[in-house]
């Protein structure tokens, strides 16, 4: 009976020793991963780091300080090797570990690092967007844009650069659309502005292949979105190609309010004053001869249209 209790003894005693040495393996782990991580070696931190928890967490109760202290750990960091992801503009990588972060944090009930993972998610899709924007990369850029807006359909920034983008490629529509959801959404200076130019090259490509009507249209809704003196010019000068004297002299003198000091302001002068001149309106016409007398180009044919008119 006695070598029985011995036994019972003997297997205590080494059950002890053994856990003994399988808390300081665990220990040296994690201060392993300290070390590391004071070096500046996050990803080697981060495998220490996990793997004294895995460790910590067999030993039940013993080890419970210690994979406490690595859930504090580890979301942290890898919410920290995202951010240098971030920094080094390696965007798909720095989204798939921020992606990694929230899940973790969330595991381990560190909610105020899954928030902002979540926080650094959004932005770092823009910065990606904006690098494919910048790239040309316009249908990647679209495609990360609308990523953004489908999380934050609020989002005007990412309205305003997904307009940018479908702009690039033709897609007036759409890109009329994002706009004017950045508008809505505190935007409206930038997104207006950006849609009188949207409408204004439109308005100066089909005037090159002498779609008139549809020049004017454009150059029109250019001008509503901002006033714009090239979109003006181009309204004018469409509808002199159609006869449409009338509206010819209000485009071309609406585009000599918004830019007196153009360069061809003396050849719109004279154009005006010759549509005037073809209507019947001598007041108007002798108005805009006279305002060119002293150019060099158009004056002397000036004078002597004002001579001619009675």
């Amino acid at each position: 009976m006695k070598k029985i209790f011995l036994s019972i003894a003997a297997v205590m005693m080494a059950a002890g020793i053994m856990s003994a040495q399988d808390i300081n393996s665990v220990t040296e782990v994690y201060n392993n991963g300290a070390m590391e991580l004071e070096m500046g070696n996050k990803e080697a931190a981060l495998g220490y780091f996990q793997s004294a928890l895995t460790a910590a967490e067999a030993l039940g109760e013993e080890g419970a300080q210690i994979a406490e202290n690595c859930k504090n750990t580890i979301p942290v960091l890898m919410g920290s090797i995202a951010k240098d992801l971030i920094k080094a503009e390696q965007f798909d990588a720095a989204l798939e570990q921020l992606n990694k972060t929230i899940e973790t944090a969330e595991l381990f009930g560190n909610t105020g690092e899954a928030e902002e993972a979540k926080t650094l998610i959004g932005q770092t899709l823009m910065a990606k967007g904006n690098d494919m924007i910048n790239s040309k990369n316009f249908a990647g850029a679209i495609e990360v844009y609308n990523q953004i807006m489908a999380a934050d359909p609020t989002n005007a920034m990412a309205a305003l650069r997904l307009g940018m983008a479908y702009g690039a490629t033709g897609n007036t529509e759409d890109a009329e659309k994002a706009y004017l959801v950045a508008a809505e959404n505190g935007q409206d200076k930038n997104a207006f502005k950006q849609l009188s130019n949207l409408f204004v090259k439109k308005a100066a490509a089909v005037l090159k292949t002498k779609k008139y009507d549809e020049a004017i249209s454009y150059a029109l809704k250019s001008n509503e979105y901002l006033e714009n003196a090239t979109a003006m010019k181009v309204a004018g000068t469409a509808a002199s190609a159609l006869k449409k004297n009338e509206e010819a002299i209000q485009y071309l003198e609406k585009y000599l309010e918004l830019s007196p000091n153009a360069k061809d302001a003396a050849q719109m002068k004279y154009t005006i004053a010759a549509t005037a001149q073809i209507m019947g309106d001598n007041a108007k016409a002798k108005e805009y001869y006279q305002a060119i007398l002293s150019d060099p180009k158009f004056g002397p044919t000036a004078k002597q249209m004002l001579e001619s008119i009675k």
